[in-house]
C-alpha cells in the first residue's frame, strides 16, 4: 500500500509544474515566475533631462524659473503615468491615459517654449507611453507614428539641422516600440505560465478523477465478492470443510487479483477482460447463491470495448449481488461488425435506494429521469460509454426484475477516447 501511495504522489506532478501530496496538499512550483521590467526600471531615463536641467542651473534658458516648473511638471508627469502604468488596479483604467495627455501638452510646451536638449523630452514622452497597456496594439502604432513625424519635423524646423530632426523622431518612434515589445512579451510569458499552470491543475484533477472512479470500481466489486464468499466459509465451515476451504482460497485469489488491478489502476495501465470479467461475475453470483446465465455472441472486440464492457459487467454484477435479492441473473453480450450490446437482467427488485443507490441503479423513489442512471457506479460508467459514443440505460423489468443494458460502437475511430477514461 505504501508503494501505491508513492506512485500516486508521483502522478500527481505533470512536467513539475504542479506538486500534490498523497493527502492533497498542492505546492507551489520551484521556480519563482520571472519579473519583467518593473517601474523603477524607467526612472534612470530621466537623466535623458540633465542637458536642459543644466541649461536652467546656468541660466541658459530664457526664464529660468518658467523652465525650472516645465522641467519639474514633466518629471513629475512621467512618474505618475509610469507608477499608474504599473499598478494593477490602476493599469487598465483610464487614469494612465489622463496622465499620459497632460506629459504630452507638457512636452510640446516646453519643447517648443525653450528648444534645443529639450527636444530629448520626445523620446522620454514615447518611452511613457509604451508603458500604458491601453494603447497598446494598432492605437500605439498610430500615435508614435505621429508623435515621432511631428518631433522630427519640430526639431528640424527649431535648429533646421536635418540629422539632429532625424535622430530625435527615429529615437522617439524606437523608444516607445522597443518598450511596448518587451513589456507585451513578458505579460505573454506570464499568461502563458499561468495556462500552464492551470493546465497542470486540470490534468491533476482528471487523473484524480479517473483514479477515484476505478477504486470506486474496483473495490466496490471486490470488496462484494469477498463478503459474499465469506458468508459462504461461515455456512459451509459447520458441514462442509472442503467446500469452505475452497470458498477460502477464492477469498485469497480475488483479494490477490485486487492488489494487482489496483497497482494497475494507479499506474494508469489498466485493461479490462471482458471474458475475465464473465468468468468472475458467474462465481460472484454462484458464491450469492444467484442463477448465472451468461450467453455471448459475435466476433471479437476491440480493447477498449472489452474494457469499458468489463466495466459495466462488473458494476451490474456487483448491484445485482449487494442489492437485488434475485435469485436468476442473466448476462448476453451480442456483437455485430458495428454495434455491441450488453444486457445484464435480474429478477430482484432492484437497488435499494433512499434518493440515490451507492452502486448506482435508478429507482421511483429516487426520483430519477426514466431511462436515466443513478448513484455513484453507473454515473460514473455512463460518462465512460458516452466518452466512446455508446449509452448506458438502467431500470424496472416487468413487475420484478431489474436491468442494465450498455450499447458501444465497435469501430476504432468511435472509441479513439476511450483509453481517457478506461484507465
Amino acid at each position: 500500500m505504501k508503494r501505491i501511495r508513492q506512485q500516486w504522489d508521483r502522478r500527481q506532478a505533470p512536467d513539475g509544474a504542479v506538486e500534490r501530496s498523497a493527502c492533497g496538499a498542492a505546492t507551489q512550483p520551484a521556480d519563482e515566475k520571472e519579473k519583467g521590467p518593473g517601474r523603477y526600471a524607467f526612472l534612470p531615463w530621466l537623466l535623458m533631462g540633465l542637458g536642459a536641467f543644466s541649461n536652467v542651473i546656468q541660466g541658459k534658458s530664457g526664464n529660468p524659473w518658467l523652465a525650472g516648473a516645465g522641467l519639474l511638471a514633466f518629471n513629475s508627469l512621467y512618474v505618475t503615468v509610469v507608477f499608474a502604468a504599473f499598478n494593477p488596479r490602476l493599469r487598465d483604467t483610464r487614469r494612465p491615459v489622463y496622465a499620459l495627455a497632460a506629459l504630452t501638452a507638457v512636452t510640446f510646451a516646453i519643447a517648443l517654449g525653450f528648444g534645443g536638449n529639450w527636444f530629448l523630452f520626445f523620446p522620454l514622452l514615447s518611452l511613457a507611453s509604451g508603458t500604458v497597456r491601453a494603447l497598446r496594439g494598432k492605437p500605439l502604432g498610430i500615435w508614435l507614428i505621429a508623435l515621432s513625424g511631428t518631433a522630427g519635423f519640430l526639431s528640424g524646423w527649431w535648429d533646421e539641422n536635418a540629422w539632429g530632426s532625424f535622430g530625435i523622431g527615429y529615437g522617439t518612434f524606437l523608444s516607445g516600440m522597443v518598450t511596448a515589445t518587451v513589456l507585451s512579451l513578458f505579460d505573454t510569458i506570464h499568461e502563458l505560465r499561468a495556462t500552464r499552470q492551470e493546465l497542470a491543475r486540470s490534468a491533476v484533477e482528471k487523473e484524480r478523477l479517473r483514479f477515484s472512479r476505478d477504486l470506486h470500481d474496483l473495490l466496490g466489486h471486490t470488496l462484494s465478492v469477498v463478503v459474499v464468499k465469506a458468508e459462504a466459509v461461515r455456512r459451509l465451515a459447520p458441514r462442509n470443510l472442503d467446500a469452505a476451504m475452497a470458498q477460502a482460497a477464492d477469498i485469497e485469489a480475488v483479494g490477490r487479483q485486487a492488489l494487482t488491478e489496483i497497482r494497475e489502476a494507479v499506474t494508469g495501465y489498466r485493461e479490462g477482460s471482458l471474458a475475465t470479467e464473465l468468468d468472475r461475475a458467474r462465481s460472484a453470483l454462484d458464491g450469492a447463491g444467484i442463477e448465472a446465465v451468461v450467453r455471448r455472441a459475435g466476433p471479437p472486440l476491440p480493447t477498449q470495448a472489452e474494457a469499458l464492457l468489463g466495466w459495466v459487467v462488473r458494476e451490474g454484477v456487483t448491484n445485482t449481488v449487494r442489492h437485488s435479492g434475485a435469485t436468476r441473473c442473466e448476462i448476453e453480450v451480442h456483437a455485430d461488425d458495428d454495434r455491441v450490446r450488453l444486457t445484464i437482467t435480474d429478477d430482484g427488485h432492484g437497488p435499494v435506494s433512499s434518493g440515490a443507490s451507492d452502486a448506482g441503479g435508478s429507482t421511483a423513489s429516487s426520483g430519477a429521469v426514466p431511462g436515466s442512471v443513478g448513484g455513484t457506479g453507473l454515473i460514473g460508467l455512463t460518462e465512460r460509454l458516452a466518452a466512446a459514443g455508446g449509452t448506458l440505460r438502467s431500470g424496472p423489468e416487468g413487475r420484478r426484475g431489474f436491468r442494465v443494458t450498455a450499447e458501444l460502437p465497435v469501430g476504432a475511430g468511435d472509441l479513439a477516447d476511450t483509453e481517457e477514461w478506461a484507465g
